[in-house]
């Protein structure tokens, strides 16, 4: 995948990708308390950039980054937080024909969604955790939000620089990684291209890492190794399976975590000292500057340089958890494909260090 979702042609429905899958479309998010969820999105660059004509959603926006708040009364957002609380109850995902991708997902067995409260007048299914996938094909030549949406701002600004959806992570309850592995291959063709079995200090988990057919949906599903880790504890505070973080990619991760930073973005945890000084041996030949990488704890993982002096190299940073137990990740592709398979060690005692300083986890 290149670093926008559309360098790339348009995809169609074909045998290989037999729903149209086209990339992220939107992630919708709700709260108790929506100011809550402006407070951070502006904080992370994000504009109010269109309000519903008849309902409390809102569209925000940063370059080809859309999410949706809504704060409707009665909506399936809404009925979604009264059982989970601050939640994200929806993705869209851009289609080739959203009838099409809609008939083929529910002729696999996928749920049909047709009850009230939808955040967009399109067809969607019932995805993790009850949440709800919407299928949208008008992205092409106009905005899917023209008709249902007033524009109070220009539409994708570009904020920080955080300019696309890279993957969206789900937690799901020990046993099920195959259930929902199943559900994403045999509806749409997902497959899978990573395989992780991560172990802290105290804690573990197992991660499968998909990808649609189209290679602009990737989505890893985690389950936890035993009964007390992270994973464990994000299905008691969200009472249930769901998204468990968010990727951005950045056009320049320094800038634009400098400038979250200042806006107030708190962070997981740095990795200990030793961390960046070795990355130079971990990450072959990388020249990245370990006092940017330092700053504010931005993790380094990938090939380095290769033959023919090709870089492969993936940054990431990660927020603390901020919209119930969801939280975001910011990177930076540099022709590494990856999920930052090398940091996941420090990222998971990062976040283990994190429950140890709340008072979740117990050291034995």
């Amino acid at each position: 995948m290149g670093p926008f979702p559309h360098d790339a042609p348009y995809s169609k429905i074909s045998d290989a990708n037999p729903a149209g899958t086209d990339g992220f479309e939107f992630v919708e998010f709700a709260h108790q308390d929506p100011a809550q969820l402006r407070d951070i999105f502006t904080r992370q660059g994000y504009a109010h950039v269109a309000t519903h004509k008849t309902k409390a959603i809102e569209v925000w926006q940063q370059g080809d980054i859309t999410y949706l708040i809504n704060a409707e009364p009665g909506s399936h957002a809404m009925e979604f937080v009264a059982e989970h609380g601050p939640c994200a109850p929806s993705m869209g995902w851009r289609v080739a024909d959203a009838r099409h991708a809609y008939d083929h997902a529910v002729s696999k067995g996928a749920t049909p969604y047709e009850g009230p409260g939808k955040a967009l007048d399109v067809p969607a299914i019932v995805g993790i955790g009850g949440s709800l996938i919407y299928f949208v094909d008008q992205y092409r030549d106009a905005s899917p939000y023209n008709a249902e949406f007033d524009w109070i701002a220009p539409a994708n600004p570009e904020g920080v620089g955080f300019h696309y959806l890279d993957h969206l992570t789900h937690n799901v309850h020990k046993g099920n990684m195959d259930v929902w592995f199943k559900f994403y291959g045999d509806l749409f063709n997902f497959r899978e291209i990573r395989f992780f079995d991560i172990e802290g200090k105290y804690t573990g988990l197992l991660s499968r890492a998909l990808t649609s057919p189209c290679g602009r949906i990737r989505i890893p599903i985690n389950e936890d190794r035993g009964e007390t880790g992270q994973i464990v504890e994000y299905l008691k505070r969200y009472n249930g399976e769901g998204i468990q973080h968010i990727a951005v990619g950045a056009k320049d991760i320094y800038a634009a975590v400098d400038a979250i930073a200042e806006n107030g973005v708190k962070f997981m945890p740095k990795p200990p000292e030793t961390y960046y000084p070795l990355s130079k041996e971990r990450v072959t030949g990388h020249e990245e500057p370990l006092d940017k990488l330092e700053k504010h704890g931005i993790l380094i993982d990938g090939e380095g340089v290769v033959g023919g002096g090709e870089t492969r190299i993936l940054l990431q940073i990660f927020s603390k958890t901020c919209i119930g137990p969801i939280f975001f990740e910011f990177i930076q592709r540099k022709g590494d494909d990856g999920f930052g398979e090398g940091n996941f060690k420090a990222l998971f005692e990062a976040i283990e260090q994190d429950q140890l300083d709340r008072g979740v986890l117990k050291a034995s």
